[in-house]
């Protein structure tokens, strides 16, 4: 594997940690555990920041001039990201509603 597919590969697995460590916080707040929702938001955040910086990597490559291949890989790893960031912000909204609710 070459220096580029492991990156997209880094931003792949953290995207999708995020996006596991989000719908778990949500769990966490669903059975009124607003303490573990929060650190599993926390995880969260740092995993997907580490996917950001992946993606952020990539980007730096490209103004450089080192043209990133469009590949199969790469699109899936954008499409984990994308929706792990979205999962995030739904994540903290549904977190919000059950504070209120408690």
């Amino acid at each position: 594997m070459d220096e580029q597919e492991m990156i997209i590969m880094n931003l792949i697995v953290n995207a999708g940690s995020a996006r596991s460590s989000s719908i778990e916080a949500i769990q966490y707040a669903k059975a009124g555990d607003l303490d573990k929702a929060e650190e599993s938001m926390q995880a969260a955040k740092e995993t997907v920041n580490e996917a950001h910086h992946a993606q952020t990597e990539m980007i730096q490559a490209e103004i450089r001039g080192e043209k990133t291949p469009l590949n199969l890989l790469m699109v899936h790893a954008q499409d984990h990201l994308m929706t792990s960031l979205l999962c995030l912000d739904m994540a903290q909204e549904f977190i919000d509603i059950y504070k209120k609710l408690a």
